[in-house]
This record gives C-alpha cells, structure tokens and sequence, in this order.
C-alpha cells in the first residue's frame, strides 16, 4: 500500500466528479462563453458576497495577478517571511510587477496589525519603496496549517485602510481555515479587496483556482490573466470538478484535520521528535532529533514502507493529509510510525 503525504495536491478525481467534468457543458472562456466556468465564477463569488470571480491555472497565478492589480513597479508589499508570495512563487513578485517584499517577522506566518503598521514606509520619503499592498495567507503553509484570528485580521484591515493600502488573501487552503473555524466565507469577502482560493489542494481537484474581488478588479485581472498566458478554451471541464467539490467535498475537509491531529499524537510520543508544531487543520511540521534520527534516515524508513513524506531542511519535516488518504491508509501509516 503506498501512502503519499507529500502535499494535498496529490489527489486524484473522485468518481463523482470525474463524471461532472465528463458531463460538463463547455464554451471558450477566452470570450467568456464557457457556462461551466462562468458558473464556477458565480458560485464562488456569492460564496464570499463579492461581485465578481475569475477562474485561473493556478494559485500562484491567481496572487501574482492581484499582486500586479494593486501595485506600481518600484512599489514594495509586506508580507511575513513564510509568506507563499515571497517563498514560493519564483520570485515572481519582483519578476511580474517589478515590486519588493517587506518581510514581517511574525509567529508561524501570522503578523501583527502593529507589526504591519510599523513596516510601511513614510509615503513621504521617496528614498524607500512606496508600500501600497499587505498580502496576508490563510492558512499558512510553512507555519503548518496555522489559522488566522478574525479580530486581527480586522485590526490589520483597520491599517489598511488608514494607510490607503491594498489588502489581499491568498486563501490557497482558506477552505480547511473556514471549517476548522467554522467561518463563512462573506466575513472575509467583506475584509479583503482580492481573495484567491485555490480548488486543486483540499478540495481533491486536478487543476484550478478563484480569484475573487469587486467588478472592477476582475475585469483587470482578465486582462493580466491575459498577458500572463492564463487563457483558457474549454476549461469548463476543469471548471465542473471545482463546482463539485464545492458542493460535495468541502465539508469532509474536517476528516483530513482529524486525522492529522491523531498523526501529531502519534508522533509527539516518539522519543526522537523533538517537536511537533500546534495542527489545527491539515498539515503536520515537526523536528527530528537529528543525534538520534537523522531526517534523511526517517525518510529512507518511510519510503521502505511505501510512505512518502516531504523534508523541509533543518531537520524539519512535512507531513499533509487530503482526500485520497483513507482510513485504511491512515491505519497503516500510524502503525508504521509506532514501530518504526
């Protein structure tokens, strides 16, 4: 039996929603004439009570386009370190918009409405970037799978709007911080000017993500959606399986956060984990004693088993749980940690 815990986006297509993408209704969307994908767009903008959506390749697309929306070459955002923007989008901040990141010291990719306050630059002072955008992530995935509090992410909206900045979300997995917390999605619909949700991490699709924000922004995004080559013709069948798993696999996120809790409890009796970071939804980080189990030796006792689990450096581990993962995997994989 192999197990792979690698990331989220290792899912396959359940049946059901195999058979909404084949039985999909398809247009070109490049002439917004596709009625899956205009559907898609509908559904997750009345989701968060915001007037329009645009449906993109990818998550890391989705933020680089808000990035370009609310920027000017030369200008500098704040983000925390772990911040996906900054780690793990190629560089495309600097390489799309020509923009800087101001990085937030935070607690597991999680800043202050003071802290983001104290980085922005004195518009004044043309010697520094102009700061013109915070981009906050929900959950974090280098903190975790750690949820932002509400009333603080109110107060850093607060901040904003005092300094006349730009807000985005990028909420690749806002959908495990939604039912962790059990949240509506209108609140933050209210608080942010963009929204990127991703459909292809949680919510078992194979391709896909949102971004959602006032008519204005979207009919902009169109544009840069454009020039960054994310036009697409038929994408209403990738677009059915988002439609699907929003009506049919959204709420079963919580299996995946139980069961990594249960993966923490695990590992936290092991006398080689030197820590397990706090799991609220569906990521795992901990830190091996590297004097008594090197991480390469943990990973090379995994992958004899069939398991497959993701290093970090620094003795830093990652383990996701998702869709695919079932019970009888889950079963297994605990069994193998006990013994190994």
């Amino acid at each position: 039996m192999k197990i792979n815990l690698i990331s989220d986006t290792v899912t396959q297509p359940t049946k059901g929603m195999l058979n909404a993408m084949m039985t999909a209704k398809v247009g070109d969307d490049v002439f917004k004439a596709d009625p899956s994908v205009n559907a898609l767009e509908d559904k997750v903008a009345a989701l968060f009570g915001m007037q329009a959506a645009l449906f993109f390749p990818s998550g890391t697309m989705t933020n680089q386009t808000a990035i370009k929306l609310h920027t000017q070459p030369g200008d500098q955002l704040i983000c925390d370190k772990y911040a996906h923007v900054y780690n793990y989008e190629g560089g495309g901040v600097s390489f799309n918009s020509g923009v800087s990141c101001k990085l937030v010291d935070g607690f597991r990719g999680m800043m202050t409405a003071q802290q983001v306050e104290a980085a922005i630059n004195p518009p004044d002072f043309y010697h520094s970037p102009l700061t013109s955008l915070v981009c906050i992530e929900n959950t974090t995935n280098k903190g975790g799978g750690a949820c932002w509090d509400l009333e603080e992410l109110k107060r850093i909206r607060a901040v904003c709007k005092k300094h006349g900045l730009a807000y985005h979300l990028d909420g690749a997995r806002l959908w495990n911080a939604m039912v962790a917390k059990k949240e509506s999605p209108k609140i933050y619909g209210e608080m942010f000017d963009s929204i990127s949700v991703c459909l292809s991490k949680g919510l078992g699709c194979p391709v896909g993500s949102v971004l959602v924000g006032s008519e204005p922004i979207i009919n902009r995004a169109l544009r840069i959606r454009k020039v960054l080559g994310g036009g697409m013709r038929q994408a209403g069948f990738m677009a059915a399986a988002g439609i699907y798993a929003l009506d049919h696999q959204y709420n079963r996120l919580a299996e995946d956060h139980q069961r990594a809790r249960e993966i923490g409890e695990v590992l936290q009796g092991l006398s080689y984990i030197r820590k397990v970071e706090p799991i609220e939804t569906n990521i795992i980080i901990f830190e091996l004693d590297e004097d008594s189990m090197p991480s390469q030796v943990f990973l090379e006792k995994l992958q004899q088993k069939d398991v497959q689990i993701i290093g970090m450096g620094q003795g830093k581990l990652r383990i996701v749980t998702h869709l695919d993962y079932t019970d009888s995997h889950h079963n297994t994989f605990l069994k193998i940690l006990k013994k190994l």
